[in-house]
């Protein structure tokens, strides 16, 4: 997988119903991929985690990373907006990270899986932890749908957003939810 062989790095806000969301880029061979996807997380600005994460970015943007922030938005609103997968520096994650990624980014909208399903489908049985650990890391959360691994007890697991936005991602996407926030669902992805 490509690596980025450049350090200055950029940075593109965007304004979402949750809040501000932030994409950090940088140039690759000429053109534009993305290292990382902040989303926003309520009581903590976007801004500082920019900040604190990428100090030396540079507020910039272009016709390319400008497009993934306006789905991003629209994706955030409820939009069926898919992402290619060839705009993110996938180089940027393990090995292993990677396979989990690529596993979670083939969840179609609508549907879930458990992070034990996605283990046993990237063939290691007893991984559910790992998994949920490379998904608590994803750095392209959005471009990658996360929010669609849950845990096998159908109750949401974690998410970088948070689970308000977890939850209605979900329902915008269909998935319903019971009183104890439990997924309903008769069949699971993977």
């Amino acid at each position: 997988m490509e690596k980025i062989d450049r350090i200055l790095s950029f940075r593109c806000l965007r304004k979402t119903p949750f809040g501000v969301a932030a994409i950090i880029w940088s140039d690759y061979r000429s053109h534009p991929k993305v290292l990382r996807i902040i989303l926003p997380k309520s009581g903590i600005s976007t801004g500082r985690l920019v900040k604190a994460s990428f100090p030396g970015s540079i507020s910039s943007s272009c016709d390319k990373i400008d497009v993934v922030a306006d789905k991003i938005v629209a994706f955030l609103t409820g939009d069926d907006i898919h992402l290619p997968l060839d705009i993110v520096c996938l180089g940027s994650c393990s090995d292993f990270q990677q396979k989990v990624l690529l596993a979670e980014y083939g969840i179609p909208r609508g549907r879930v899986s458990t992070y034990r399903r996605i283990a046993r489908h990237i063939g290691i049985p007893n991984g559910a932890r790992a998994v949920g650990s490379a998904l608590a890391t994803n750095p392209f959360p959005i471009v990658i749908p996360c929010h669609r691994a849950i845990r096998s007890d159908e109750t949401l697991g974690g998410y970088q957003g948070g689970l308000q936005m977890k939850r209605a991602l979900l329902e915008m996407e269909g998935i319903h939810l019971d009183a104890r926030g439990r997924v309903v669902l008769k069949e699971f992805f993977y």
